[in-house]
């Protein structure tokens, strides 16, 4: 099971904390209360016990969270701040996916995490649910502790290879991080409203996209992780359908980043976004290959026919 908590408050709650436990003590006391004794010896009933604990923590979280309102100036700030501290991190905050010839864009993992930290009240946790063999089940909750406003999304992800075969438990594993992570997003995503953030997106964007300055550096930079992931530059090329790295423009890098993000937070495969292209560049490889070949047999043909005719000439002459 994978857990993960924000509760965020704009000012101290370690009063309130105390006051849980004060609270939740007397439930727990009941509960120890609860043993029965069986024939076959002591049955301890603690869900009643952890219910009432669990309870007692929402109840005080929202407490505090009316007590402390945010502020959604102060949000946007913070999250402006933090998405673009520099161009690397603000690149890191979209994703881009190319689907069927179409392109699907949005906030990635970062870009939630960075934006439920600065929402604040936030009650945000992320669980697997389900593995029948073929898929992994996410399922990832969002709650709002101010308006008690609570989202629940569920994300599945093949842990099948293209093969058929079913992946390891490690890769299971991970597979169900990444579910997790993209329940996460989701989740937060809903709660937080967009037309609130919009502007706040634009001008992490322009931060992300860098300026024409830094664009050489930052198209070589770009090439050399995907070479690193196994994705050589021609496929690259390929897939934005430029001829060579210096037609890489900066919404093409753009995307190219975002594509980076999506394969990195597990969103997306190389093989599914690369596979097709591998394909094109392997063929355009051989096809090239083959007119080379023609072309050196046509020019090697035409040396042997001007030695022939110059044999002619030079015997005739003779005669």
């Amino acid at each position: 099971m994978h857990n993960c908590e924000i509760i965020n408050s704009q000012r101290s709650a370690r009063a309130d904390y105390s006051l849980l436990h004060k609270q939740a003590k007397p439930e727990a006391v009941r509960g120890r209360q609860k043993l029965k004794t069986t024939m076959n010896g002591i049955q301890i009933q603690q869900v009643e016990v952890l219910e009432a604990i669990n309870r007692t923590e929402i109840d005080m979280q929202i407490a505090t969270a009316k007590r402390y309102p945010r502020n959604v100036q102060d949000v946007l700030n913070r999250i402006r701040e933090s998405a673009t501290e520099d161009a690397s991190v603000a690149q890191e905050c979209f994703y881009h996916l190319p689907r069927g010839g179409k392109s699907i864009d949005g906030l990635s993992v970062r870009m939630a995490e960075i934006m439920a930290g600065a929402w604040g009240n936030l009650r945000v946790q992320t669980r697997i649910v389900g593995n029948d063999g073929k898929t992994v089940t996410a399922q990832g909750i969002c709650h709002d502790l101010e308006t008690n406003t609570a989202i629940s999304v569920e994300v599945k992800r093949s842990i099948v290879d293209k093969y058929g075969k079913t992946y390891s438990e490690d890769m299971q594993v991970t597979t169900g991080n990444a579910a997790s992570a993209i329940a996460f997003r989701n989740a937060v995503l809903k709660i937080i409203p967009k037309a609130i953030t919009n502007k706040t997106i634009e001008e992490v964007k322009k931060v992300a996209m860098g300026t024409s300055k830094d664009l050489k550096s930052r198209r070589a930079t770009c090439v050399d992780l995907f070479e690193k992931m196994g994705v050589k530059k021609e496929v690259l090329l390929t897939l934005l359908d430029v001829e060579k790295v210096e037609d890489i423009t900066s919404e093409l890098l753009f995307n190219l980043v975002g594509i980076y993000n999506s394969i990195k937070e597990g969103a997306t495969s190389i093989d599914e976004v690369f596979g097709e292209f591998t394909n094109k560049q392997q063929g355009k490889t051989a096809l090239e290959k083959a007119k080379a070949a023609k072309e050196k047999a046509m020019q090697s043909a035409q040396r042997q026919n001007n030695v022939v005719d110059a044999e002619v000439v030079e015997e005739g002459g003779n005669v």
